[in-house]
């Protein structure tokens, strides 16, 4: 792409830095690492309070929409730990064996996280089918109710801090573990709905059909983790919005006149971004080194999880080049 196609002003992610301010209950981070760490724990621990509070009440009520949360809850547990330990292992630099880093790790964790979502809803679905047929009224419908309350100021607080950690660090694990939560929420809401029927009208099967709809919108849920893990384990591109913006912040220098071949590709928390930049061929190796060193720090500056090459070209004189996957159009 020349300067004289740049194309429109991209939208831009909000610019981050090392350093993070403290919001609402969130502390400060010195870093993206840190807050994603901090927030995976505070996932296992809303977890475990969500488990051992619902488990009482339903032992208690016998409800069925509270059975379905309960389940799912339990599933998160585990996929909260699992995101727990996969953010760190993804964190860990390259190796002599793995020279792009362990960020695709996130993109197993993904998979894992998607097939408990599956497995739950199942759960969720045969019990509904079984309590439609054979209904039982709920017990302690009034402490179930508060128990889901419970549920969702704990969850929405979670949820918040996941959303805030996600612009900072673009982790899909930690994407994929809000979506258990996100579901928690749904679940919560069409299981109160199903309980305030049962308890006040006394059509206990709408305690069976609030399971059904929580399985339902769990098996959706599961469908979209599954789509964005395929689309990193398959190096998916940025969108085109941000690819625009990488060859505007190149371009930003007027000794580069045109950028092309421009690769992306997802891993985990990180993106791995390459390029040619045509530069005059009469500059200096040590010239044309420092341009393209200073092209990277404007990219780092919008995308500072991005592993950067970029390839200097002797405007009008390059030959074809590329290796397997050589230029085909012009980005």
């Amino acid at each position: 792409m020349t300067r004289s196609d740049q194309p429109p002003e991209a939208s831009l992610p909000k610019e981050v830095g090392l350093k993070t301010s403290a919001t609402g209950f969130m502390p400060a981070f010195k870093d993206a690492g840190a807050a994603t760490r901090w927030v995976t724990l505070m996932s296992v621990l809303v977890a475990l309070i969500l488990i051992g509070v619902k488990l009482v009440v339903w032992l208690m009520s016998g409800s069925v929409s509270l059975l379905a949360s309960l389940a799912d809850s339990g599933l998160d547990l585990i996929a909260s730990v699992t995101t727990f330990f996969v953010v760190r292992y993804a964190a860990v630099p390259p190796d002599a064996e793995h020279r792009f880093g362990h960020g695709k790790a996130e993109a197993f964790a993904a998979l894992f996280q998607a097939s408990l979502v599956f497995a739950s809803a199942a759960l969720i679905g045969q019990e509904a089918l079984h309590r439609l047929g054979d209904p039982e009224p709920v017990r302690q419908g009034g402490l179930a109710i508060g128990v889901l309350v419970f549920s969702i100021v704990l969850t929405l607080l979670l949820v918040s801090a996941q959303h805030r950690v996600m612009q900072i660090s673009g982790s899909l694990a930690v994407k994929g573990d809000r979506m258990h939560y996100m579901a928690d929420l749904l679940a919560n809401l069409v299981a109160i709905a199903g309980l305030v029927i049962s308890v006040l009208s006394g059509w206990h099967q709408a305690d069976a059909i609030g399971g059904f709809l929580v399985a339902a919108w769990l098996v959706w849920g599961a469908i979209g983790v599954l789509r964005e893990a395929a689309d990193h384990l398959m190096d998916k591109g940025m969108p085109p919005e941000d690819l625009q913006a990488i060859v505007r912040l190149v371009l930003e220098d007027p000794q580069i006149s045109n950028v092309h071949q421009l690769r992306t590709r997802l891993g985990g928390p990180y993106v791995h971004i390459q390029m040619h930049a045509d530069l005059d061929p009469t500059l200096t190796l040590e010239t044309a080194h420092a341009i393209v060193v200073e092209a990277e720090k404007r990219i780092l500056s919008r995308y500072p999880n991005a592993d950067i090459l970029i390839h200097p070209d002797p405007r009008g004189r390059a030959e074809p080049h590329g290796g397997a996957f050589q230029e085909l159009t012009e980005t």
